[in-house]
């Protein structure tokens, strides 16, 4: 099994508002990226899993696809932005085809836990970042673009209707009823919703928010947990959730400094600019509670003289 796992957005932003608590492999759910893709990347089960997650949660049989998981799209210029999708599904067309050959369908498979987002736009961005990659210059056969789904899965509702699943696409607003046929839906998924759905999915969300035993009801889920609880004994996965630990641990901790440096130099900004000996004095130092201190020294001093001379005591 070849997994390697990055520090995702969601786990960035738990460390930064420090409310991120450490977990071990047996308590992450599904919904949890790092489990998503650990699962999804599995040599033996994890194109099974894919397959068998998106044909309960799309409602339709699903053919032989291929997964990459953290698929990463780079930038077009070093000033611009890339993306990393957490799970990538490649699904084959009928004859065995697949990406440019004939059309087929992409699908971008993403939790997401913190509601801080702007979920419209980030899929907007992600979508055009994933189109980008399926015509070679020159290309004018437009049709070869494959179907492209972005299947976003949440612990909340993102537009407030308590949905369990919505569905966008585009239509002509003077004819609604005309087919426009572009290949690209959205699909949200609320595991706290109770409207639309199908029981399947409602089991299905239900699992990903709490990935146990208890959970698994029927043939699908008792398949998909069993390859979950797979996953969690692997040594490899279990090397790399501490890894992820150990980078949230670190974020955490220059977040913190950085938010303490910042306080300084806002407290003794009406004095002037700092000396380069302060400066550098202030990045050097390591320990959070001499931080702390000169924090409070900095809020009654009277000068950048006061300042200096108090933290070199």
């Amino acid at each position: 099994m070849l997994f390697r796992v990055f520090l995702s957005a969601d786990a960035c932003r738990k460390g930064k508002n420090m409310g991120y608590t450490k977990r071990n492999l047996e308590e992450l759910n599904v919904m949890d990226d790092f489990l998503m893709s650990a699962v999804a990347s599995d040599g033996e089960n994890g194109e099974d899993f894919c397959r068998l997650v998106l044909s309960v949660l799309l409602g339709r049989k699903i053919g032989r696809v291929h997964v990459t998981a953290q698929r990463t799209i780079p930038a077009l210029t070093p000033k611009l932005r890339g993306i990393r999708m957490d799970v990538e599904v490649v699904e084959e067309t009928e004859n065995g085809e697949t990406e440019t050959q004939s059309v087929c369908n992409i699908y971008d498979l993403e939790p997401h836990n913190l509601p801080d987002m702007d979920l419209p736009k980030h899929n907007r961005f992600y979508q055009a970042r994933i189109d980008s990659r399926y015509l070679k210059q020159g290309e004018r056969e437009f049709s070869r673009l494959p179907n492209l789904y972005v299947i976003t899965i949440t612990p909340y509702d993102p537009f407030g209707k308590d949905y369990m699943v919505y569905t966008i696409y585009n239509r002509c607003r003077e004819v609604p009823d005309m087919p426009y046929s572009d290949g690209v839906k959205q699909i949200f998924f609320n595991t706290k919703g109770t409207k639309g759905g199908s029981p399947e999915i409602r089991a299905m969300l239900d699992y990903f928010q709490e990935s146990s035993e208890e959970n698994a009801v029927g043939e699908v889920l008792e398949k998909i947990h069993q390859y979950v609880s797979q996953v969690k004994l692997l040594p490899e996965v279990r090397e790399e959730l501490m890894h992820l630990e150990d980078y949230i641990w670190y974020y955490q901790k220059e977040a913190k400094k950085e938010t303490m440096l910042e306080n300084i130099r806002l407290l003794l900004e009406d004095y002037g600019e700092l000396p380069a000996a302060v400066k550098e004095r202030l990045e050097a130092e390591k320990d959070p509670a001499v931080l702390t201190k000169w924090l409070k020294v900095a809020a009654k001093a009277d000068s950048l003289a006061a300042f200096e001379s108090a933290i070199q005591e």
